[in-house]
């Protein structure tokens, strides 16, 4: 559950997880990081990186930091994730790099409750989660990630298809052409063939 009013600050600690992120619903842009970074800087929070959804700080914050973060958050349409939802997130984005190592065949279950098994939680309470934070349901996600390493293989390596299918834990070249084409609306070989002759660039969606 997100933030609807500024909460009693006493188990702060808790805030400050190991991993030192913050997780931050509704940023959607490039102007978003933009206007995260200017609150930051103006509270004098010390950090390392700004995604979409997430700052990675490298010094805890003050108390005082974390409420001032909060209101000018939430003045600029943004809203922190709560605290206790951030161990979950770091769960839930390690299940989903696993799920890299595994083809259909090997995994022996659907990939929803193999994430819910792994991080303890029911799937359709991650999959809103991530929602909020990603804009995008897992699955998408889990999909979106593959084709784009599926991208990175055809113009960067020499491997046919039936080797980037192994290599990426697909069942067959059938089934990867078959979710390429449905997310890029080209064939794996049409992609490869227009990205030789230098037409399209390898991070188009």
């Amino acid at each position: 559950m997100l933030f609807r009013s500024v909460p009693c600050f006493g188990p702060l600690i808790i805030f400050n997880m190991l991993k030192m992120k913050l997780y931050i619903k509704n940023m959607v842009c490039g102007r978003c990081k933009s206007i995260v970074k200017s609150e930051l800087d103006k509270l004098h929070v010390n950090y390392t990186t700004v995604e979409l959804g997430a700052v990675t700080i490298s010094k805890k914050l003050t108390p005082g930091q974390h409420i001032a973060l909060f209101k000018t958050l939430q003045n600029k349409g943004f809203e922190l994730i709560d605290a206790s939802k951030n161990d979950l997130i770091e769960k839930l984005k390690s299940a989903l790099i696993d799920l890299e190592y595994y083809s259909d065949e090997d995994l022996k279950t659907s990939f929803s409750d193999y994430i819910s098994l792994s991080v303890n939680e029911n799937f359709i309470s991650l999959n809103a989660l991530f929602a909020e934070i990603e804009g995008i349901t897992i699955e998408k996600s889990i999909i979106k990630h593959k084709v784009e390493l599926i991208k990175e293989l055809l113009v960067y390596d020499d491997l046919n298809l039936d080797e980037i299918a192994l290599k990426l834990h697909y069942s067959s070249a059938a089934k990867l052409s078959s979710q390429f084409k449905r997310v890029t609306g080209l064939t794996p070989s049409h992609f490869r063939l227009l990205r030789q002759v230098r037409i399209i660039d390898p991070q188009m969606n």
